[in-house]
Order: structure tokens, then sequence, then C-alpha cells
């Protein structure tokens, strides 16, 4: 019986500790395009990736790729599995994440970001990285 005791505490005990982050779901970007599952990475730092496209081929009938890009090494890399929010932090202040940067495959541009969580909305402001009043906000909904 004692044993029996000693594995549903563990098992609770490790149940506790899988919790997820509210942030980590699955997400609409703005334009419902695409959308962006967020994780918690081993950094312990949040990222989030396209994991499914309206528009999944261009007109050739192929995968999209990520042809705005600056660097031209990386315009042939896939929109799909693309990793476009990187290194959040969550903050003592809860649902606020801070100092990630969030890639624009539309436009082939990176922003330093934050992400603040409201219930089934996510609210994304980035900004030119330096100039925080140069900078666009977008909301997300919870796709899932």
């Amino acid at each position: 019986m004692k044993y029996l005791i000693a594995i549903l505490s563990l098992f609770f005990l490790n149940s506790s500790f899988a919790q997820k982050d509210p942030l980590e779901r699955v997400w609409f970007n703005h334009e419902k395009s695409s959308k962006i599952q967020i994780y918690k990475a081993v950094d312990g730092k949040f990222y989030g990736k396209i994991v499914w496209l309206a528009k999944p081929n261009n007109d050739k009938g192929e995968p999209r790729t990520d042809i705005n890009n600056s660097d031209e090494k990386q315009q042939s890399q896939p929109l799909l599995g693309l990793i476009i929010l990187k290194a959040f932090e969550k903050t003592a202040e809860q649902d606020y994440y801070i100092d990630g940067t969030i890639y624009d495959p539309n436009n082939g541009k990176k922003y330093c970001g934050k992400i603040t969580l409201q219930g089934k909305t996510l609210k994304l402001r980035g900004n030119i990285c330096g100039f925080a009043f140069l900078g666009r906000s977008s909301t997300w909904t919870l796709a899932e």
C-alpha cells in the first residue's frame, strides 16, 4: 500500500512540474493566414514556429519559401516550420513576455518585441530594435 501511495505521489508531483505555460498553444496570426505554435525551449525561453498555412504552396504548386528574407541563403527555407518568434522571456508580471524577436516573413524584417497574453488573444508589439517608438502591433487569436 505504501508503494502505491509513493507512486501516486510521484505522479502528481511530476504532473505539477509538467504544467505548460498558458502561452504554449497554437495561435492564428492577425490575418488568419497561418498558425504559430508557441513552445518553451530547453533554454527556458519561448519560441514560435509556423505549423499551418492557409496557402502552403506558391503559384507553381511548390511549398512557399521565405522569399522576402534579406539573407539570400535563407530565401529557399520553407515557411512551414519557420521559427518567427525567438527567445521571449516571461516576466514576474503574469502573462507578459519580453526581450524576444519577431520575424515577419511577409516583409523579411525582424523586430524586437513583447507579448501580452489576454485570455484567448495575444497582443504582440514589435519595434525596430533600439527605437521603441518605431514599430507596429498585432493581435493573434487562439487556434486550438
